[in-house]
């Protein structure tokens, strides 16, 4: 098995070189697999009905749902861990919090080590268009398959998609480096 990229030439239109051509990169997506095809693959490789995964499985996600709603970080048995957390706006003045400062909930998973060792060791494909989408060339990756883990690494500031509020200070105060990291969610004891 291998992810299958595309690498596109195209004129950009932002940045560094606005109207310089840069082969841009993005997924070759696949075809969404219907849940019914997951719960009789499942069956066939447990030896238990498809129907009793399906029930087992949405009541599974009925719990997950009201565990992570209630602030906790949930299992799912060999995918990983999810829980629901916010980005925020920092502010210096008690008076100043409020629930406006709440930029985006968001749904935070954290893959297993197994999962992260599959795609470590999963190939990568990349088929290179010109701006007409025919092939250029395809390459196989040969990389370290190092994966990126926000939660505990510092980000690249030359790829930080994080926000910032006025003054450019990252949107969680700068507490644990901003950029693709986690805010603060919980006070740290400062």
């Amino acid at each position: 098995m291998a992810i299958r990229v595309i690498a596109q030439r195209r004129v950009l239109k932002i940045g560094k070189n606005p109207g310089a051509k840069r082969f841009v990169m993005r997924p070759d997506l696949y075809t969404p697999i219907q849940e019914k095809k997951v719960f009789v693959e499942a069956a066939t490789r447990s030896g238990i009905a498809a129907g009793v995964i399906k029930a087992a499985w949405d009541a599974a996600g009925e719990v997950i749902r009201a565990w992570a709603t209630e602030g906790h970080s949930i299992p799912i048995p060999g995918l990983g861990t999810m829980r629901f957390s916010v980005r925020s706006k920092a502010v210096e003045d008690l008076d100043d919090v409020k629930t406006s400062l709440i930029t985006s909930r968001r749904i935070v998973f954290t893959p297993s080590t197994d999962v992260k060792d599959e795609l470590k060791n999963t190939s990568i494909q990349i088929t290179c268009l010109d701006e007409n989408g025919d092939v250029l060339k395809r390459v196989t990756s040969n990389d370290s398959g190092d994966i990126e883990d926000p939660e505990n690494s510092a980000p690249d500031p030359s790829l930080a998609t994080g926000g910032t509020q006025e003054g450019g200070e990252p949107e969680n105060g700068g507490a644990n480096g901003g950029g693709n990291h986690e805010p603060i969610d919980e006070p740290n004891g400062d």
